[in-house]
């Protein structure tokens, strides 16, 4: 199987990259820009990478693939200070970034120029060993500024590009345009497919609520896009279902549970459209994805995960190891794969490893499969609680309350359950009925009003965040 980024010459003059300007460029022209920035590394070498959703980044980012340097994707908002601490714990040779976020260090110089985006030559020069099989790094925390990374390699990259492109039967007609950030797995991974397959993709920095998103999906005749939970929401609010756009053919959703009520609700938008909503699983440790819902079940099991993605296996296992054989009970949820990625890192030194997950992930989270095998996520391993002898679900405390209209969230210990709710006003006595239902009485919650929920840029909610600021004021 031949990495997608070194087989780009294949697709010739057929356009890869439609930008936010309008620029067209040909499969050819971005194998060769691509090329020309890999020729200024000299060796193989460690590289940060700010990327935005244009030119520059894409070629940045396939530069380093295709002459064997390893990029580390890291949110272009990320702040100087959590950028400065990563910088200190992998001393990358380079930093790829736009020009209008030069990260100001001493004695940093710029070497080379394209597309808006600068290569910064570090002051510095640490040797240490890459391990021959590690393609990139991704984080898991967004703009955090966390050291941990998870290392990835360049089989697992090119396995899941190629398992994406299959199930969503991606072909040279497909034109997604991008919604959710390069350095987020699940935006990358939209990437990556696309190019495997020869598509025209429209990069986009624009958001769902701006009305030029909405004018460029339309003048380029985008036909795919992809959207985490909150986006559903957002687009709700907008009426997506009085909405005229002819081109679209997919929706993709992933980065989290969809609720029953909105997963129905665009399974019969989708329908009516005759759009293909295909609801997906994963994490950055499976390279992006490990399951997939075919969109014909998108209302029928619209709470569902649903079936491997090519190439991969599901299994369930209880508290003492054992593999659960039985439909319909609880487990933790394991996933085999080529895309599972070698492991951690805590800075350079981590970097000579090897593969330490043998293709095997335990995802964290609990799930069942019912008679069809089909698969169900009902929460986090780590956001379960024991409250008076009781095990609570938070999750499924959460979702019981949104399904009421509260905008909330709900995380805790195991004397307490915090209810993070949005707004200065709420019946008490609503909340109090409907978190009694779930066996947890009185004294075991409270409620906390919040101005609103923190949320990373792929749109996830920020739990320890919202935990730290209670800490802090009381």
């Amino acid at each position: 199987m031949k990495n997608f980024y070194d087989d780009l010459d294949r697709y010739g003059e057929s356009i890869a990259l439609i930008t936010q300007e309008s620029e067209r460029v040909s499969y050819h022209a971005l194998a060769e820009a691509a090329d020309e920035l890999g020729g200024q590394f000299g060796g193989r070498c460690l590289i940060f990478c700010l990327p935005r959703n244009d030119l520059g980044s894409v070629v940045g980012y396939l530069g380093a693939l295709r002459s064997k340097v390893v990029p580390i994707l890291v949110s272009p908002d990320i702040h100087p200070d959590f950028l400065s601490k990563l910088i200190a714990a992998y001393s990358p040779k380079y930093i790829w970034l736009p020009k209008n976020n030069l990260f100001a260090l001493d004695e940093c110089v710029s070497i080379y120029t394209y597309g808006g985006y600068d290569l910064l030559k570090m002051p510095y020069s640490i040797d240490y060993p890459l391990h021959e099989n590690l393609g990139q790094l991704l984080t898991t925390s967004g703009s955090t500024g966390s050291p941990k990374l998870v290392r990835q390699s360049y089989i697992n990259v090119n396995n899941n590009a190629h398992s994406i492109a299959q199930y969503l039967k991606i072909d040279k007609s497909h034109r997604p345009i991008t919604t959710l950030p390069m350095s987020y797995t699940y935006g990358l991974s939209i990437i990556t497919s696309h190019l495997l397959c020869g598509c025209t993709i429209i990069l986009n920095n624009h958001t769902l609520m701006e009305k030029s998103f909405w004018e460029m999906l339309k003048s380029h005749a985008a036909t795919t896009f992809g959207g985490v939970p909150y986006m559903y929401e957002m687009l709700k609010k907008l009426r997506f279902s009085r909405m005229v756009l002819p081109s679209l053919r997919v929706l993709t959703q992933a980065g989290g549970k969809l609720s029953k009520d909105i997963a129905e609700e665009f399974a019969s938008i989708c329908n009516a459209k005759d759009i293909s909503f295909v609801i997906m699983y994963g994490q950055t440790e499976a390279t992006a994805r490990m399951s997939f819902l075919p969109s014909e079940y998108s209302k029928s099991k619209s709470t569902s995960i649903g079936i491997p993605i090519p190439g991969g296996n599901f299994w369930l296992e209880d508290e003492n190891g054992e593999v659960i054989s039985e439909p319909n009970i609880v487990g933790e949820l394991l996933y085999r794969g080529l895309n599972v990625c070698m492991g951690y890192s805590l800075g350079f030194s981590d970097l000579y490893k090897g593969d330490e997950m043998n293709n095997v992930l335990r995802t964290g989270d609990m799930a069942t499969r019912d008679e069809d095998g089909f698969y169900y996520v009902v929460g986090r391993k780590a956001r379960f609680l024991k409250l008076f002898g009781k095990r609570i679900s938070l999750d499924e405390a959460e979702q019981l309350l949104r399904g009421a209209g509260f905008e909330c969230v709900c995380s805790g210990r195991d004397d307490k359950m915090n209810i993070y709710l949005v707004g200065a006003e709420y019946p008490l006595e609503a909340i109090r009925i409907i978190v009694e239902s779930t066996g947890i009485p009185s004294a075991g919650f409270q409620v906390i009003s919040v101005d609103c929920l923190p949320r990373n840029e792929a749109g996830k909610i920020l739990y320890e965040r919202l935990e730290q600021d209670i800490s802090s004021k009381s």
